[in-house]
């Protein structure tokens, strides 16, 4: 009986990999993308990695597995908390299906828990010793240099130092797959790759710039990504199963736009002065306040402590706040390209800790939720910026499966239940 191998290559927009296996960048992913079907897909609403990769392993939306964004608010409370493994509300494809499970680097699986397999959570664990189950493999772990993650701050300070991490840390991953994969039992291999999102952000510009001086450089790290695609697809046997996804899209920042200074500047945010600004400094006649990149809440009454909007003035609240965002522009160009209400995009048990409406963007806006920022305009060192509608989604099975026409990473789980044999 075939096995299946999920690889995930975070941030990676389906144009970029269409184009580098094209171009002979990436020879391994061209050769698997002649056997197979390769289509784009979209990612979750807010387009965040922990969303997406939450709703791709779960199968659900936000309002079923809880997670709207990297930083959440405490309910009850203008208190930020950063949501980690324990906080899905939804059980991973591994928690409920037969078999044994091998689990390498997925984003928001930390802390580790007990499981059928092996498990090394990814993005943002904060130590191995609880990133881990079973902790027997942190010695082998250890040995081989495994890293949780690239060391983004040497994308701040040099580019040649960060082009050097990206591959250390790259080539420990593949050292520790390909290990794992022969030295554990598993009827499911699953593998992420984060530095493809990582370059993505800093150097986005580097690749659409092929003057660039280091577009090279960006091409040399993807082909290197295509080698450990390689040697880990080249070990599969022809009854084996392959689903390739990324996460979210990535496109070009050309202006960050912080959308709380949008909602000050049209009175319907005000902070108490503070040295240091956060969202307890929230005055109690504000209407709404924003979190990373486009979410809006109200500040309702009852919901927060010094909410103040009751209930019979939201549906005005939201129409104002709608026209406000529908005509903000820059350069007379507008900036938003779709306002979503929460019940539109997403259905369950926890909709209510939901933001009210979500933003997307058009291209090369970057929602930012800064909260103390008066500028609504600004820059900043990051080139790439998410984008919603272009993930990209690859399968190859010797299985009779039925894909759906437009997929959406929620569609990935109930994938790999269809190439177990599941319903």
């Amino acid at each position: 009986m075939g096995k299946t191998v999920i690889i995930g290559l975070d941030g990676v927009p389906y144009h970029l990999i269409d184009n580098l296996s094209n171009k002979g960048v990436m020879p391994n992913f061209k050769n698997l993308k002649d056997k197979g079907i390769f289509k784009e897909m979209e990612s979750a609403i807010p387009e965040i990695s922990s969303v997406s990769w939450s709703s791709i392993i779960t199968g659900v939306n936000p309002a079923e597995h809880g997670i709207f964004g990297f930083m959440d608010m405490i309910p009850g409370t203008y208190t930020m908390s950063f949501p980690n493994f324990n906080s899905i509300k939804a059980p991973a494809f591994w928690q409920t299906m037969d078999g044994t499970h091998a689990i390498i680097n997925v984003p928001s699986t930390y802390p580790a828990k007990p499981m059928n397999g092996f498990h090394v959570a990814g993005f943002v664990a904060l130590d191995l010793e609880n990133a881990v189950y079973p902790q027997k493999y942190i010695p082998m772990l250890e040995e081989l240099n495994y890293r949780i993650d690239v060391d983004s701050e040497k994308g701040h300070s040099s580019k040649e130092l960060f082009f050097k991490d990206l591959h250390r840390t790259l080539d420990a991953r593949q050292n520790t797959a390909l290990q794992l994969w022969d030295e554990t039992k598993w009827d499911t291999f699953m593998f992420v790759i984060t530095g493809t999102d990582r370059i993505g952000h800093f150097l986005w510009d580097a690749y659409e710039d092929e003057n660039h001086e280091h577009h090279q450089n960006f091409l040399d790290y993807f082909k290197r990504v295509d080698e450990v695609v390689g040697s880990i697809t080249n070990k599969m046997s022809d009854e084996d199963s392959l689903i390739m996804i990324s996460d979210h899209g990535m496109g070009l920042s050309e202006t960050n736009v912080i959308v709380n200074a949008v909602l000050k500047n049209n009175g319907f945010l005000e902070l108490n002065d503070a040295e240091r600004q956060n969202h307890n400094h929230i005055k109690a006649n504000s209407k709404a306040f924003a979190l990373d990149p486009g979410r809006i809440y109200l500040n309702k009454e009852g919901k927060y402590p010094k909410g103040t909007v009751k209930k019979e003035d939201e549906e005005q609240i939201l129409k104002d706040l709608t026209s406000t965002f529908e005509n903000l522009e820059k350069d007379g160009k507008k900036v938003i390209k779709k306002i979503f209400r929460k019940e539109e995009v997403y259905s369950g048990p926890h909709l209510e800790q939901a933001p009210d409406l979500i933003l997307l963007s058009n291209k090369g806006f970057n929602l930012r939720g800064n909260l103390t920022k008066t500028e609504i305009f600004d820059k900043d060192i990051f080139t790439g910026m998410h984008t919603q509608e272009d993930a990209f989604l690859f399968v190859k099975t010797p299985k009779s499966i039925e894909l759906p026409k437009n997929p959406k990473v929620t569609d990935v789980f109930p994938i790999i239940n269809k190439i177990n044999g599941d319903t």
